[in-house]
């Protein structure tokens, strides 16, 4: 089996390059590879590609996900985001090929307090929620045969994350803030990229289970709640790290205005991947506390 992997080098894509490496011969692109198109910006440079390589699989990891920055260069996120994955998408059918694509809670409105499932209609707040929610509809148009898993608030050790910007500042700061009225489950990449593997080996021999998942770590919290988590765990179990800060202080997504609006609830209920693809999604504290492992012995 042969596997087109774009985007290698995000979190998500770092990662996948790890764990899509035993189902076959993986070919993975950045934007700077130079003998094949991993530019999304070039979109016959894309087309050229997959056709070059005539993969069984295609993974699409990479994405604009600057979110305020995309309300600025709205045909850029659209090109990245929409147009790209559409391409991708039509050249995927032309081959029979199955195309694995991320998406996000941001193409809802965060209003409420339920998960969202996958049946609930869309009513993006931004730009960027907006062209994911296109590059979703452009895949979903050319190619039935297609895995969209859509995710939230997700991490690595590899990069910068939310986690590493809290105790950095732990270490400089003696009162931090944190928005306590936006809610989801961190989700870490590797668990991302696991998942899919599951998924790819399933579809492939039960093509009626493709579609779109969504697909985050179990449980919930706000960010508020995810910082004062990582703080404690750090505190216990990592000493070499010296905090100075004293207190971690709720806040109000007014506290911080951004050019993009952000979603309240960003909780998604992912029982039907569970259900269809045999799986348990562990607790979101659980995945935090392995990537703090990995970065304190960095």
């Amino acid at each position: 089996m042969k596997i087109l992997l774009f985007g290698k080098n995000g979190q998500v894509g770092w990662e996948l390059q790890r764990s899509l490496s035993p189902l076959g011969e993986l070919i993975a692109l950045d934007r700077h590879s130079p003998d094949l198109c991993g530019d999304l910006t070039n979109l016959q440079g894309l087309a050229d590609t997959v056709q070059r390589v005539r993969p069984d699989v295609i993974v699409n990891a990479a994405a604009h996900t600057a979110v305020d920055k995309a309300e600025s260069e709205p045909e850029l996120a659209r090109t990245l985001n929409a147009l790209a994955p559409g391409v991708l998408a039509q050249e995927a059918a032309k081959l029979g090929a199955l195309l694995v694509h991320y998406s996000t809670d941001y193409v809802f409105d965060g209003s409420g307090s339920r998960p969202w499932t996958e049946a609930d209609t869309p009513a993006p707040l931004n730009v960027y929620g907006q062209t994911k929610l296109e590059g979703e509809q452009a895949i979903q148009a050319a190619c039935p045969h297609h895995l969209i898993f859509r995710t939230s608030w997700v991490y690595a050790a590899h990069g910068g994350n939310f986690a590493k910007t809290m105790l950095r500042l732990a270490q400089e700061c003696e009162r931090l803030t944190a928005i306590d009225d936006q809610f989801g489950a961190p989700t870490g990449a590797d668990l991302l990229a696991d998942v899919t593997v599951h998924a790819i080996r399933q579809v492939l021999r039960r093509p009626a289970d493709a579609g779109l998942y969504h697909l985050a770590a179990g449980g919930e919290t706000s960010w508020h709640g995810y910082a004062k988590h990582v703080l404690a765990q750090a505190e216990r179990t990592h000493t070499a790290i010296k905090m100075v800060a004293k207190a971690l202080d709720p806040v109000p997504t007014s506290a911080f205005p951004t050019p993009a609006r952000r979603p309240h609830n960003s909780r998604l209920d992912t029982s039907k991947l569970q259900a269809t693809f045999g799986l348990t999604l562990p607790p979101w504290q659980q995945g935090v506390d392995r990537m703090l492992d990995e970065v304190s012995t960095k």
